[in-house]
């Protein structure tokens, strides 16, 4: 991640749901700057709260709103790192399906559509919280060579793949609450 900021190449951060989002998000801003995507709230001091607390650990971090694909590229190809989850279920258009768990699973197509257009580099993250209270861990792995590939299709499957690896790596710590299957194949009944 250091090479790619010091080369002033944008970093896609790309993170999954933990219970641990916000801490994990929060101690790796204090030592590199971050951006962040997030969803506005319809409620105004809630969405305030979530998006000051997600700016505050960096001086001049951004919360970007998930829809402002425009200011994500933009923070991309200005050189900085943001943070990015690919494992919800948005039922887009944009979206296609791929096994997660064996399971098929719409899954958005915009990881690659953000590094390609961005000219970014995919760093995957993860992190937990130790037992005991003993801590945190925040786990940066090595950039993605050959992302994105030759088709989307590629990508989604080894996105999902990793998401896979790291939900199993500390599975009580995930928000399961996301209902990560609810779109369907068309035919296929709802499985919620």
């Amino acid at each position: 991640m250091q090479q790619a900021l010091a080369l002033q190449q944008g970093v896609i951060l790309m993170a999954i749901h933990f219970t641990t989002l916000e801490i994990g998000a929060a101690l790796l801003g204090q030592q590199h700057t971050i951006d962040g995507m997030y969803r506005a709230h319809d409620n105004r001091v809630f969405d305030y709260v979530q998006r000051r607390g997600r700016e505050r650990h960096n001086a001049d971090a951004q919360a970007i709103e998930r829809d402002d694909v425009r200011g994500m590229l933009r923070v991309l190809r200005q050189g900085r790192a943001i943070w990015y989850a690919p494992d919800h279920d948005y039922g887009s258009d944009q979206d296609i399906f791929v096994p997660l768990f064996g399971i098929q699973a719409s899954t958005i197509t915009a990881t690659t559509k953000f590094a390609r257009l961005g000219r970014a580099v995919l760093v995957p993250m993860r992190q937990r919280r130790l037992p005991g209270g003993k801590g945190y861990l925040i786990e940066i792995q090595a950039p993605w060579q050959d992302f994105p590939a030759a088709s989307v299709e590629q990508d989604c499957l080894r996105i999902n793949q990793w998401i896979e690896q790291a939900i199993c790596w500390c599975p009580q710590q995930y928000l399961w609450v996301h209902r990560r299957f609810k779109t369907r194949p068309q035919g296929e009944e709802k499985l919620y």
